[in-house]
Order: structure tokens, then C-alpha cells, then sequence
């Protein structure tokens, strides 16, 4: 594990994760945006290749490229830092479309660690679609699967989030952290 207050939230697409993240920057704590929002809305400003939808290879790369930046980026910040995503939500994406998971892909993703890992589980009375979020419901929760288990396959035991108002989540989340500051184990 790595020694930098490091900690990603994943889940499927419309779990509440960005809400989440968007609460604790809001309490003074630094967040790294998610990747794969950032390029979707870059591509989609140059009518660029590298969507998800177009080129689901070329997306990956580009997210691999964000992640690595925000991964540098983080190590000048005070921590702790929250990361919507990381580099295993990558790997489970290419797992989930069939795609191979390149090496150096593996490689960043076995190297650049972090302390503990929070997954928004797929809520389907919050989910909803927009420009870029357009996978349907099966496929939201499908995702969330697929992260999960790439998180798993690193070695990390994701920390399922409550389904309950943000207020409550970001609770939740630095509680978690109190908690392994203290030496007791996460609440699962």
C-alpha cells in the first residue's frame, strides 16, 4: 500500500460518487476529478476520437494519461486526497468491453496505490443519464461490478458507501478514516 494519504471512490455510473467528492471539497478537503468525465467533455469539445463510444481503446489511454497527472499532482497537496476514480476503474472498463488490459496499464495500476478505496454501489433511485453518462441502467450496474472486481484483483477490499444522503456518506467516509488513524478496522 502506499505511505500517501491516497483514497479513491468508485462505483458505477450515477452512484453519487462526484456528490460525494463535491461535499468533501467542500469541507476543505482536496479531491482529484474523475478522468473519464474530463475526457469525455474534451473529446466531445474537439469532436475527438477518444470517446467511449467511438474508440473505447483510445478513451482508456486518455484516462490512463489523466490519472497519471492527478496521481503527480496529488503529492503536492495536504492529504488526505480523494480521487473520483482511479487507475483500477480503468482496468475494470477495458475488462467490462472485452477489450485487453495493456501492460503498462497493469503496471500503473500495481505501482500507484492508495491507503483505501470507497464504492458507490449502483442506486437506481438516483441514477440518471446525460451527455456523458449514457450507458443504461443494466450497464451502470454491470460497471460497478466490473470496477469492483478490478479493484479486488489489485488486492484492495472496497468499503461499500451507504445508500444515504450525501451529509451522511461524507460522514461515513471520514469516519473510515478516523478509524484506520486510530488502528480499528473499517466498517464494512
Amino acid at each position: 500500500m502506499t505511505d500517501l494519504p491516497y483514497y479513491a471512490v468508485t462505483g458505477g455510473p450515477g452512484a453519487g460518487k462526484t456528490t460525494l467528492l463535491d461535499a468533501l471539497a467542500a469541507a476543505g478537503h482536496a479531491v482529484m476529478p474523475e478522468a473519464g468525465r474530463a475526457v469525455i467533455r474534451d473529446q466531445q469539445a474537439i469532436d475527438g476520437p477518444a470517446l467511449p463510444w467511438r474508440d473505447p481503446a483510445a478513451f482508456a489511454e486518455q484516462m490512463l494519461g489523466f490519472d497519471l497527472r492527478s496521481h503527480r499532482e496529488a503529492a503536492a497537496l495536504p492529504g488526505p486526497v480523494f480521487f473520483d476514480r482511479g487507475l483500477p476503474d480503468i482496468v475494470g472498463y477495458l475488462r467490462l468491453t472485452g477489450l485487453p488490459v495493456p501492460d503498462h496499464l497493469m503496471r500503473a495500476a500495481a505501482t500507484l496505490r492508495y491507503r483505501a478505496v470507497f464504492l458507490a454501489p449502483f442506486w437506481p433511485e438516483i441514477y440518471t443519464r446525460d451527455t456523458e453518462r449514457r450507458q443504461g441502467r443494466a450497464e451502470a450496474e454491470r460497471t460497478c461490478e466490473a470496477v469492483a472486481a478490478a479493484w479486488r484483483s489489485f488486492g484492495y477490499v472496497p468499503v461499500p458507501l451507504p445508500r444515504a444522503p450525501v451529509a451522511e456518506r461524507r460522514a461515513f467516509v471520514l469516519s473510515q478514516l478516523d478509524a484506520a488513524r486510530h488502528g480499528i478496522a473499517p466498517r464494512r
